[in-house]
């Protein structure tokens, strides 16, 4: 077999397969997308705000690293377990049906073994680095979404709810890293959390319900294709979602300010979901679920602007 060569000073060496380096290259991101790193950064995000809402006086460098890198590692673990469960329904999706494993650019045992290590490096990570009660929090995101909800998706439209409860820890596991506990206040944030991902789920599932249909997933607006019931239960938890966001000034987490911009953020939120729910059409879905992940950021933003500045 032939092999290109380069001149190094007066020495000739053997020059980098081009091709074999864009194949490991190529490999290096496939195991990086089965983390989902663009969704794990909300994830991210609501762990910092658990973090820092539990600890005002400012945390230590050490135990914010930790506690990232290790619901880093759980969170990307768990997309990884999620993607091996369901690579027979990405293939049939036609916004999924790319991912490596699908397309056969990855094995099962590849995504099983790394998915595990990483899963378990984070564990550790947490319960060494942070507190025994952020792993144990963790440990209960990452079986509730890989055991509990990726095998439901397939057989209820509840499944929805059952996947919001691990969606809503994060938060939780930032706050059980700062104080080793689980106090009422962490569990309004989780309240928060919960609440905003169903109006956001329900607009992803109306506008890919073509997919999920071929898929054999039976959200809301495949059972019900005429929508109402997708569009009120959307505008129901959003409505609920208001009350629920004020309740960190009850709790000690927040004051006026907070609750001033909690109300704005929740009017526009009730208000998009009301159109949505009486046109049902793509576009307002759309407008739903942009301005969706735009709210929980900002509202998160406000909570520890304010909490930092009691």
């Amino acid at each position: 077999m032939k092999t290109s060569t380069q001149v190094v000073g007066s020495a000739s060496v053997p020059a980098q397969n081009p091709t074999r380096s864009a194949a490991r290259s190529g490999r290096t991101l496939d195991f990086v997308a089965l983390t989902k790193p663009r969704l794990n950064l909300l994830v991210l995000l609501t762990t910092v705000a658990g973090l820092y809402l539990a600890s005002p006086g400012g945390v230590a460098l050490a135990l914010a690293v930790h506690t990232l890198i290790g619901t880093a590692l759980v969170a990307g673990g768990a997309a990884a377990l999620n993607q091996v469960w369901e690579r027979e329904t990405d293939r049939r999706m036609r916004r999924t049906s790319g991912r490596p494993l699908p397309r056969g650019r990855l094995g099962v045992a590849e995504g099983t073994g790394f998915g595990v290590l990483l899963a378990v490096a984070g564990l550790v990570d947490l319960a060494l680095g942070a507190t025994p009660a952020a792993a144990a929090v963790a440990a209960g995101t990452l079986i509730s979404y890989v055991l509990v909800y990726t095998p439901l998706k397939t057989r209820t439209s509840l499944a929805t709810i059952v996947g919001a409860i691990p969606g809503a820890l994060p938060p939780v596991i930032g706050w059980a890293a700062a104080t080793g506990d689980i106090t009422l206040p962490a569990i309004v944030l989780f309240g928060i959390v919960f609440f905003w991902q169903m109006p956001h789920f329900l607009a992803i599932a109306w506008m890919y319900r073509d997919d999920y249909k071929n898929a054999g997933i039976p959200l809301l607006p495949v059972v019900e294709p005429d929508g109402r019931r997708t569009g009120r239960q959307a505008l129901l938890y959003t409505a609920t979602l208001w009350p629920v966001s004020l309740l960190p000034a009850l709790v000690g987490l927040a004051g006026t300010p907070y609750s001033a911009v909690a109300t704005s953020l929740g009017i526009v939120f009730i208000w998009l979901s009301m159109v949505f729910a009486r046109d049902r059409s793509h576009e307002s879905a759309r407008q739903l679920f942009l301005y969706s992940i735009t709210y929980l950021p900002l509202l998160l933003g406000a909570l520890v602007a304010d909490r930092l500045w009691i």
